[in-house]
């Protein structure tokens, strides 16, 4: 899903013995609730909720930990991770070649791919589709790294760059953008919650992407807990039942 600002990567370059409260007893984990399913919050209880909550969760009471959980600004994941002020990040984040020069990942715990969303009757069926067109993306998302690329080969006319899923759709049905780039099951979500919006999505667009938990170069030891973990949760069944729950009706 989220792209790693060029940014970060010379952040990575300064080690970081990281908070190790995941020896005292405690994980501690940033994420950027803003990417339904995987991470929002429920607006009547204010509680963190979705896939990738219930997995680190379940994760924790594997390891034996206390799991918390801080929701911060996307842009201060990383940073945050390198300076020690988390153990670990789980955001819906793709392992790609540029982050793990930053992070170290889990072994991926989730298979997604890309989508375009459009209103209701364009003729729009894929990223071929899009010469002339305004792209709407989620700032620093996978979505705005291939709609940048899109530009880059002149194949999109612009790229406009919002904080929030909810902002980008928005910016189509206001006809501030033609066309919406995100994350299948994040489009699916958002379609499914608001029913009455006059938008679809055409299916996957892209290669398929994986996510990952990640985790600080120097916290090596964490990292094996955590893929043991989540082999646990497979053979166990218990990942399975946190997949359903969020997406076997999809």
């Amino acid at each position: 899903m989220k792209k790693l600002s060029v940014l970060f990567l010379a952040a990575s370059l300064v080690l970081s013995l990281g908070s190790l409260a995941w020896g005292q007893g405690v994980l501690k984990v940033a994420t950027e609730a803003g990417f339904m399913p995987f991470e929002y919050v429920d607006a009547a209880t204010g509680e963190l909720m979705g896939f990738d909550m219930d997995l680190i969760r379940a994760i924790g009471q594997v390891l034996g930990l206390e799991v918390q959980i801080d929701n911060i600004a996307w842009d201060g994941l990383i940073p945050a991770l390198l300076n020690g002020n988390y153990d670990a990040l789980i955001a819906g984040i793709t392992i790609t070649p540029e982050r793990q020069a930053a992070v170290d990942f889990s072994e991926p715990y989730f298979e997604s791919v890309l989508t375009v969303v459009v209103k209701d009757g364009a003729e729009v069926a894929g990223l071929d589709d899009l010469a002339g067109k305004i792209a709407a993306v989620q700032i620093n998302t996978t979505g705005d790294f291939a709609a940048s690329d899109l530009q880059d080969a002149g194949e999109l006319k612009g790229v406009s760059r919002y904080d929030t899923v909810s902002d980008a759709m928005q910016a189509v049905l206001i006809g501030a953008a033609d066309v919406v780039i995100i994350d299948l099951p994040v489009a699916k979500a958002y379609l499914d919650a608001n029913p009455q919006a006059p938008l679809h999505h055409v299916g996957p667009v892209a290669d398929n992407e994986f996510y990952g938990i990640a985790v600080n170069k120097n916290n090596k030891a964490l990292l094996e807990q955590i893929n043991a973990a989540l082999q646990q949760l497979k053979d166990s069944g218990t990942y399975e039942e946190i997949f359903q729950k969020w997406f076997g009706a999809n």
